[in-house]
Order: structure tokens, then sequence, then C-alpha cells
């Protein structure tokens, strides 16, 4: 997949967010760690995949894919902020969507002390690949990632 489109969507939101919120000198890339953590967690909660004593099934795939691409949209911010960007290659295949969670989570740990190319390459791959357990195809995620960016849009517009 190409990703370009995806950062230069991201940037024009990022950029946005920054006048609309006065940021324009300010740090926030621990906020957005933190916030990708908290989208992990939400979107672990709507799959329930980890919720070995319930019986209730998973959310509808379309709050599934709302929720994945909201960590998408960090995860392309801190690219952008840090001057790194995902280079596409084959995904391992995770069987088990707990395992492929727990990789993310492990991913962002690393990348959160690091902050370099390996280990930012290496939190995209462990989205993705929690994508693809999740059974989110290519198509899927670019449109939901579109949609989601308008929206975003529009929440700044509107004092969210």
């Amino acid at each position: 997949m190409n990703w370009n489109s995806f950062y230069e969507d991201q940037a024009k939101l990022d950029e946005h967010i920054i006048k609309t919120q006065n940021l324009e000198h300010a740090d926030v890339i621990d906020d957005k760690l933190l916030a990708l953590y908290v989208e992990v967690g939400e979107l672990a909660n709507e799959t329930r995949c980890f919720k070995f004593w319930s019986t209730k099934p998973s959310s509808d795939k379309d709050i599934v894919l709302e929720e994945y691409v909201d960590g998408l949209h960090f995860i392309l911010s801190l690219g952008l902020d840090l001057d790194l960007r995902y280079q596409s290659v084959p995904l391992a295949d995770h069987s088990s969507k707990t395992n492929a969670f727990l990789n993310v989570f492990t991913s962002i740990e690393q990348f959160k002390h690091t902050q370099d190319r390996d280990s930012y390459q290496q939190m995209f791959e462990a989205y993705l690949t929690l994508g693809q357990a999740l059974g989110i195809t290519e198509l899927e995620l670019q449109h939901a990632y579109k949609e989601k960016n308008q929206v975003n849009f529009q929440r700044q517009n509107q004092g969210y």
C-alpha cells in the first residue's frame, strides 16, 4: 500500500489542530503516545478478544474499524512529528488477536524509549499485523481512514 496519501492527509489535520489549538510551540509527543495506548486499549475492548470470561461477541466491524483508524491517526502523526515514514514490508501472520495486541503495546513502549526509524517501523508493522488479525482489508482501511479524517476536521471546526 502507498502510505504517502495517508501522511499527506494526516499532515493537513495536524496542521489544522496546531493552529486551532494554538500548539505552534508545544511538544505533544508524549501526549500522542498516551493517546495511542488509550486508542489501542479501546480497540481491544471493542474486539473483546481477551475476555475469555464473557460470551458477548465483538462489536460490529464498523466500530472496530473506526477504533483501529483512530490509532493509525496517532501513529502517522508521530511519524510526521519525528520525520519518520513507514516502509511497506510483508507482514507476519499472527493467529492470536490477543498476541497481536500485546505486540502492539510492546512496540509502542519500545518506540517511546528510542523514537528512531527502526522502532517506528516495528510499531507500524505490529499495528498493521493487528489489523490483519482483525480481518481489516487495505480497502477498508483506506476508506475508514479518509472518513475518520474528515470527521476529525469537522470536530476541530466545532470546538471538539
